[in-house]
């Protein structure tokens, strides 16, 4: 039996990712509106620095610094897909919003408001709490990323086995990661497009995180004893 070594940890994701259970009003109506095609009247068009810049900090995050196996490009072409259209559509040009708003348009529809405001590369932008609470996972998760490179390229020249670290909680962070930053967006912005995209990428980065597993195995028999310690994700 796996005794905790992240009860903390574990138990402050938890409370995270039910946030929404405290708010169900607030997050139905953010959604209403979204998947509604409502918040057309709100929608950024046009703001192509504000669509580049965010697709090569997001991409970024694909380039290994060290991983634990090969990368395999081809993995990542469906979540470089997602982010390349969520931004045009974000901030470029909302195609699935205009071609939704055809059948579903409101007019007079409230909008949730907004709790903050900022302005950043010229361009206005609101948030709600839903959307405040998506860039919190989306923070977090690159945090997550950001800390596990970090600890494999530190420990990239030792044939051993990295199991310290955030890796001492967890066999996979930089995959729970980009779960959170997969899960910011699509409460951040839930429209046809991430509600297609979400549970696919998610999916596809839990098999990703299987078939690595059984990978190192092949290679360091002693991925089996680490597995007994340490949790799959938390």
């Amino acid at each position: 039996m796996k005794t905790p070594r992240n009860p903390g940890f574990k138990i402050f994701l938890i409370m995270l990712l039910s946030v929404p259970l405290f708010f169900v009003s607030d997050f139905y109506l953010h959604f209403q509106v979204y998947l509604s095609s409502n918040i057309i009247t709100m929608v950024i068009t046009q703001q192509w620095q504000v669509v580049v810049f965010f697709i090569i900090i997001f991409l970024a995050f694909l380039i290994p610094l060290s991983y634990r196996r090969k990368a395999q490009w081809v993995e990542y072409g469906l979540v470089t897909a997602f982010f390349v259209s969520l931004f045009v559509e974000m901030y470029g040009i909302p195609l699935t919003i205009l071609l939704a708003s055809k059948y579903f348009f409101v007019p007079g529809t409230q909008l949730p408001p907004n709790l903050l405001v900022i302005n950043f590369m010229g361009v206005e932008l609101g948030m709600d709490l839903a959307m405040l609470y998506g860039s919190i996972l989306i923070i977090g998760g690159t945090l997550l990323i950001t800390i596990s490179w970090i600890t494999l390229y530190r420990n990239s020249k030792d044939d051993n086995l990295v199991d310290k670290g955030i890796y001492a909680y967890s066999r996979h962070p930089q995959y729970l990661g980009f779960i959170l930053v997969i899960l910011g967006w699509f409460y951040g912005w839930p429209t046809p497009l991430t509600l297609i995209f979400s549970p696919i990428l998610i999916y596809k980065y839990l098999k990703v995180s299987k078939k690595e597993e059984e990978e190192i195995l092949k290679e360091n028999p002693d991925y089996e004893e680490y597995k007994k310690k340490v949790p799959f994700l938390i």
